[in-house]
């Protein structure tokens, strides 16, 4: 094994360790400020980075487990770089590293190669006994949200600002929630009467279930099963659909000319729609079930609209960001500022406008301009 001064001038691409310095570890606040900021530059750069964190685990003392990590931590610095970022994850119990410009793209190369290292260093630092008490797990971001399996969400150690960001604005967030019950409790008894005469007229005019249900993504990445009356015939290609919304993520320029001459960005004359369905999606009356996933509490009275799996693949890193703050809703600012004339960048952009600025005032704002949006019809195929 070397010793720590050769270990020192030791160049390695990956990881090149630094002789030990005043480098001190960040405190917990100021840890996951950077890994807000270093998410955001990862959306940018496309460079990935992995985030360790070394914790303790069984009945140790206090005073013991906080000795382990103190001198866990005096080993991270001296064996990471300069650009790698060490801090308390949780403050005195979970110890953090972020280590960024990382080379290749074999993930299990690099995660292989990276707790070799540290457990190198480590075990130089601490006797046997605390090195056995040290549990690391690693992340890469950006994360895999597999929606193939609804289990595999997005990964909330690399979002822990998120999780103090709504801690902080729970009474508001209570306020919300209330709201939602509340409206949406209201508007099923308001709206029982045109449940009745659209499920009659989806019945009688084409073969098929009267509501529409459908996977969709819902905050953090977690699966909801959502509710609509059904405007397509049954045993359509789901193809068509796939297609085009990828298309659309991907290209800038991707979309359709309406008769007014303004560009679309949402199949028109599409084939499977049913002639009910039509008049369905142009009212917004289909939307009306999904006042059950408000209720429910998958979804909110207004938020990002939830988007089908096969969209949330095309995603860039960046624009899975309008599903982390604020759950997704039946209107929104996008609804009430053109829908369909907007680019999806700019729907993105949107979302994420609301999810910074939110407040229960700006909720009833949307909410107040919603009817005149569905009944100028403006944007809605």
């Amino acid at each position: 094994m070397r010793s720590r001064e050769e270990a020192s001038t030791v160049s390695d691409p990956l990881l090149e360790p630094v002789p030990l310095s005043r480098r001190v570890p960040l405190d917990e606040g100021e840890f996951r400020r950077t890994i807000a900021i270093e998410r955001k530059r990862t959306e940018r750069s496309k460079s990935p980075f992995l985030l360790m964190l070394l914790e303790i685990v069984g009945r140790e003392e206090s005073k013991s487990k906080r000795a382990t990590l103190d001198a866990a931590v005096s080993a991270l610095i001296l064996s990471s770089r300069d650009t790698d970022i060490v801090g308390w994850y949780r403050e005195h119990a979970v110890v953090g590293v972020m280590f960024t410009g990382l080379v290749g793209n074999d993930r299990n190369s690099i995660a292989n190669m990276i707790v070799e290292r540290v457990s190198t260093a480590l075990k130089e630092e601490l006797s046997f006994e605390q090195y056995e008490q040290i549990s690391i797990s690693i992340h890469f971001f950006p994360d895999d949200w597999d929606h193939d399996r609804p289990e595999r969400q997005s990964n909330p150690a690399l979002y822990p600002d998120l999780h103090n960001h709504n801690k902080n604005r729970r009474p508001m967030l209570i306020l919300k929630r209330a709201i939602d019950i509340i409206g949406s409790t209201v508007m099923l008894v308001l709206c029982s009467p045109s449940f009745l005469f659209i499920a009659l007229a989806v019945k009688l005019t084409s073969k098929g279930p009267v509501f529409f249900r459908q996977r969709r993504v819902g905050q953090y990445g977690r699966s909801f099963t959502f509710l609509k009356f059904r405007t397509m015939y049954v045993n359509n290609d789901p193809s068509v659909h796939r297609e085009y919304v990828t298309k659309l993520i991907t290209s800038r320029e991707h979309g359709s000319e309406s008769d007014k001459g303004e560009k679309v960005f949402k199949i028109r004359d599409d084939k499977r729609v049913t002639r009910v369905g039509r008049f369905l999606r142009r009212t917004s009356l289909d939307e009306l079930p999904q006042f059950l996933n408000v209720l429910w509490g998958d979804m909110s009275l207004v938020g990002p609209r939830p988007p089908i799996p096969y969209e949330l693949a095309a995603y860039q890193t960046w624009h899975r960001r309008r599903l982390l703050d604020v759950k997704p809703g039946i209107t929104g600012l996008w609804q009430v500022t053109g829908r369909s004339r907007v680019k999806f960048d700019e729907m993105v952009r949107l979302d994420l406008r609301y999810a910074t600025t939110w407040t229960p005032w700006l909720d009833l704002r949307i909410l107040v301009r919603t009817p005149l949006a569905v009944i100028k019809g403006s944007g809605a195929y």
